[in-house]
């Protein structure tokens, strides 16, 4: 692993509407306002899809049931705090939220959203997650990680 590469964790929190059809959960982004999975950095005392579930409770509110297998990753450019930019790959774990608090950390630097997949994937700017939520579109329950999901929950 080299060592310029940032390691982050990010939840897909989703659910099915009244109608069958997909909807994925985004928020903000505190800096710039547009629109991101929630996601943060691996904790060293967590697995990551516990920690992905952290992030989107903290981020989003979002409370359900996270997957232990990954539906993939994406990378992209983080700017820190110095000004410094990092690449970051970031593993993503689909989760099915049950779900939402009306209080929770981060309400007041974020707005959350639903939206269909593929209006997710217009929405983002990173093109591997972009393919990513376009692939959920298509057939999100041939997805192996959303298949274990809904069989757990």
């Amino acid at each position: 692993m080299k060592k310029d590469i940032g390691q982050q964790i990010a939840a897909l929190p989703m659910r099915w509407n009244d109608n069958g059809k997909l909807r994925i959960l985004m928020v903000t982004s505190r800096d710039t306002g547009r629109w991101v999975m929630p996601k943060g950095w691996t904790m060293d005392d967590r697995k990551p899809w516990a920690a992905a579930e952290i992030e989107a409770l903290e981020e989003a509110g979002a409370v359900g049931y996270i997957s232990s297998e990954k539906l993939g990753e994406y990378r992209y450019k983080k700017v820190l705090d110095d000004g410094s930019k990092i690449t970051c790959r970031v593993r993503v774990y689909p989760m099915v939220v049950e779900a939402l608090k009306r209080n929770w950390k981060e309400r007041d630097q974020r707005k959350r959203r639903w939206f269909s997949a593929k209006t997710a994937a217009k929405s983002v700017k990173e093109r591997d997650l972009a393919d990513l939520l376009r692939a959920l579109a298509k057939k999100p329950h041939k997805q192996p990680a959303i298949q274990e999901l809904l069989k757990a929950s």
